[in-house]
């Protein structure tokens, strides 16, 4: 039998997995619900949820800030994009999107509009005129004959497909193109082809080898059926850009369903312009990523190189300035994105933090100390038992937290502080189910759902309850003790001392610590001291921890240590 006098004054590991428990360096706890670690490394009682407004279930949020008094969140859901300011709906305009596209849908800003893709539509822009919101066509730039300068390409399964060019009974203009074999189906409608020194534009589909086709100015018919044609990247048949990002004054799609190893890069400072050209170095930039595995992309990022995430490894461009001869594409790491849905990578520090393949892992590419190659060192290596399968993401600079929503409605949250070493994952949870996550202005918003009723609600930390009518309650418990390398038989709790900082309100084991009722008057900012509780008798299961600090009552607490005094024996 031995005394044990234990002090914890740093929780800066947050809540870690059993597997790692009997190795903590006694930072850790086994849980921690509804409390952040400060920068300090003592706890405090998260903020609560100050509710905006009822939103249609299903609904996602973006970010949409354009200067210090233009601040928006759009919030999108079936076919609609709701715009809020100082969170009040000040707009509702149609949009393409479905419901189920949502999960898909991919975005990047670039001044006043916001570029939006998703595989299965043609790019959208929102753009702000006037005060007036409204989404838009991408619409790429046109020669002074109206053709589009958009990407082209042979895709492998025409490789043996020749057309035969003949005249329509329409106009001019208008000719008939005739297949070797079965090749025109209904998406095919739209389609951009370049044949016989021509741009067409396929206007009706007859049958699947017959389709009707028109073009600009004069032409030739070619006496042979043309063998060398080529199609646009971009089409309902062949799909549309998976993801979009800008980087050194180029918008850059990525991916398609037929090209998914694909990138294309505008011409410098001309968004709409994808006309590869005679290969000047602001030109438009067609880039494949070679591999012995599939890889499929899904995402870029725009950080110190060019970032390109996709299914199976990540990739960089670094090249300074890019120029169509000067690119080189390295594959950096193996681990892999989720592919079912956007998960938006974040800007951490100066790093790109994902969601892995696995939905295990969290990932942070970092470049080592040569700068030339990165790391994706895996940020929950401590807490993979928090993550289940995440839906949404964001990070909140101002408060050093990345927010990542579960699919069983938690939020797993991870305060980050590298300059006190502090990387502690924790939960929220609240009366309901989380579904989405954003960040504006400092803020961090989410859409929770409670009774089948979706709302967008926001953290204040003004507010003590959520949506000021439902209760939460804070839990954090310590690690089963270990005692000079040993795991003691059983402990006996002669007291548990706390130092804490502006609190009303504290239980231990489930008793309530006493505190002056002075603090409980509303101009108070509460109690700041120690508290104390003796003879919290004894553990004979010491698996579980020696204590648990929790309250329900909707009043602040911020814990600075935790000290425990008694006995052991092995």
């Amino acid at each position: 039998m031995g005394n044990f006098l234990k002090t914890q004054n740093n929780f800066s590991c947050g809540e870690i997995s059993p597997d790692f428990y009997a190795t903590n360096n006694g930072k850790g706890l086994s849980k921690l619900e509804n409390m952040d670690v400060l920068e300090s490394g003592g706890l405090t009682r998260r903020p609560g949820l100050k509710k905006i407004n009822d939103v249609v279930n299903g609904a996602i949020i973006v970010p949409f800030l354009i200067s210090e008094s233009e601040k928006y969140l759009l919030v999108i859901y079936n076919i609609t994009i709701e715009v809020y300011h100082n969170d009040e709906k000040i707009a509702t305009i149609p949009a393409p999107w479905h419901s189920d596209d949502l999960n898909k849908l991919q975005y990047a800003q670039r001044f006043d509009q916001m570029f939006f893709v998703h595989p299965d539509y043609s790019p959208r822009i929102l753009t702000r005129k006037d005060g007036v919101f409204s989404v838009n066509n991408f619409v790429f730039d046109e020669t002074e004959i109206g053709e589009l300068k958009v990407p082209f390409t042979r895709f492998d399964n025409t490789k043996d497909i020749s057309i035969a060019i003949s005249s329509s009974d329409i106009d001019y203009n208008h000719v008939t193109f005739t297949t070797n074999v079965d090749f025109w189906t209904d998406d095919c409608f739209g389609m951009r082809l370049n044949a016989a020194g021509k741009q067409w534009v396929v206007t009706e589909v007859k049958n699947a080898r017959v389709a009707i086709a028109h073009t600009n100015g004069e032409f030739s018919y070619p006496q042979n059926p043309v063998t060398d044609w080529t199609e646009s990247v971009f089409s309902d048949k062949r799909g549309w850009p998976v993801s979009v990002s800008f980087h050194q004054n180029r918008l850059i799609f990525a991916g398609t369903k037929s090209m998914p190893n694909c990138l294309w890069m505008s011409k410098v400072g001309d968004y709409h312009n994808f006309d590869a050209g005679t290969g000047l170095d602001d030109e438009a930039i067609y880039v494949t990523l070679l591999s012995a595995q599939h890889h499929q992309i899904c995402t870029v990022v725009s950080a110190d190189k060019l970032q390109i995430l996709t299914s199976v490894g990540e990739w960089a461009i670094s090249n300074s300035p890019l120029t169509p001869s000067n690119i080189n594409v390295v594959q950096h790491t193996s681990v892999g994105s989720v592919t079912t849905r956007y998960l938006p990578p974040q800007q951490i520090e100066g790093r790109t933090v994902f969601i892995a393949e696995s939905g295990k892992d969290i990932r942070e590419l970092d470049l080592d100390v040569l700068a030339e190659s990165y790391n994706a060192t895996d940020l929950c290596v401590f807490a993979k038992h928090l993550m289940n399968n995440p839906v949404s993401l964001a990070y909140n600079q101002n408060t050093h937290q990345l927010f990542v929503v579960m699919s069983d409605g938690y939020i797993g949250v991870l305060n980050k502080y590298t300059n006190t070493d502090i990387s502690a994952w924790g939960t929220y949870s609240t009366d309901g189910e989380f579904k989405y996550v954003c960040v504006l202005d400092n803020f961090t918003y989410v859409i929770v759902c409670r009774d089948g009723i979706s709302a967008l609600e926001k953290f204040d930390t003004n507010c003590l309850k959520d949506a000021d009518e439902y209760d939460f309650s804070y839990a954090i418990s310590a690690l089963p003790m270990i005692v000079n390398g040993y795991c003691p038989k059983k402990i006996r709790v002669r007291k548990i001392s706390l130092r804490v900082i502006n609190t009303k309100t504290i239980f231990i084991n489930n008793y309530r610590l006493e505190i002056p009722n002075d603090v409980y008057v509303d101009d108070n900012p509460g109690y700041t001291g120690d508290l104390s509780m003796n003879l919290l008798g004894t553990q004979i299961d010491t698996t579980k921890p020696m204590w648990t600090i929790t309250s329900n009552e909707q009043l602040p607490a911020t814990i600075l240590s935790v000290t425990a005094d008694g006995y052991y024996s092995l």
